[in-house]
């Protein structure tokens, strides 16, 4: 009997655990918002409304970022999150990846990606932190 799979729905993100299909977000999801139906013109306007910062960042919504830029960056299938830190000026976000398949299960090769997001939602920096055979604990052993 083949294994069960969870799959929780984002409502503009892949399922978690999967590899993102879609791209990073659109240049209109970037940090500023503006108020719609404006033109160039009426932005010039010294009346017209400043931009308007976005909110900064909660741990899930940092979580569902990291995931996605990771996924879109090794182009490998995501397992989930696996921490949401806080640190100056955002987030530090770790996520496991199936590195390499293997018959059975538990022979998979699994890595943490560590990223940096900004309170903006930017990505600043990933790297591999850790590769180890699934089911076995921190330090190598079993569970």
């Amino acid at each position: 009997m083949p294994p069960r799979r969870r799959v929780r729905y984002d409502e503009d993100a892949a399922p978690y655990g999967r590899r993102a299909s879609s791209s990073m977000p659109a240049e209109e999801d970037g940090p500023y918002d503006e108020s719609e139906g404006e033109d160039e013109d009426e932005r010039g306007d010294e009346h017209a409304e400043p931009r308007r910062r976005r909110a900064a960042l909660n741990a899930v919504s940092a979580g569902r970022l990291g995931l996605r830029y990771i996924a879109d960056l090794t182009s490998k299938e995501t397992e989930g999150v696996t921490s949401v830190e806080p640190v100056e000026n955002g987030w530090l976000v770790d996520v496991e990846v199936v590195e390499d398949r293997r018959i059975p299960s538990t022979g998979d090769m699994l890595s943490i990606y560590e990223c940096q997001v900004d309170d903006e939602g930017n990505l600043m920096s990933y790297r591999r932190t850790r590769t180890y055979r699934r089911g076995t604990g921190a330090y190598g052993g079993g569970l």
